[in-house]
């Protein structure tokens, strides 16, 4: 957000933070949603990769079109469990899958 918004956000008296601090969240929190989005992206970014549709991933991994969109989009209700065995299925490796689960994604307010 530019300097000169905020200011004129927090004169009116709007209070700027982010999403961790409204919610309150903890460290750990903030790493599993952190790692929750970078398995969704990595879905989405995978199967664009393959050229593949969602239904054929959901066929892959023995599950429903809209429960891929759902894991493409990030829907709090998708495992990580089904999001790392759709990944592994659309063949990313194991160190791949490290890297993935290690970035970082959350943004704080500046």
């Amino acid at each position: 957000m530019k300097k000169a918004k905020k200011a004129k956000l927090e004169a009116a008296g709007w209070k700027i933070g982010s999403a961790e601090d409204f919610l309150d969240l903890t460290k750990e929190e903030v790493a599993f949603v952190d790692m929750k989005i970078s398995l969704s992206d990595s879905v989405r970014e995978k199967r664009r990769a393959k050229r593949l549709t969602q239904t054929q991933v959901a066929k892959k991994i023995g599950s429903s079109q809209s429960r891929v969109a759902k894991m493409e989009s990030g829907d709090p209700s998708v495992s990580v469990d089904l999001m790392m065995k759709t990944l592994l299925t659309l063949g990313t490796t194991r160190s791949e899958l490290a890297k993935i689960i290690s970035k970082r994604k959350s943004r704080r307010a500046a």
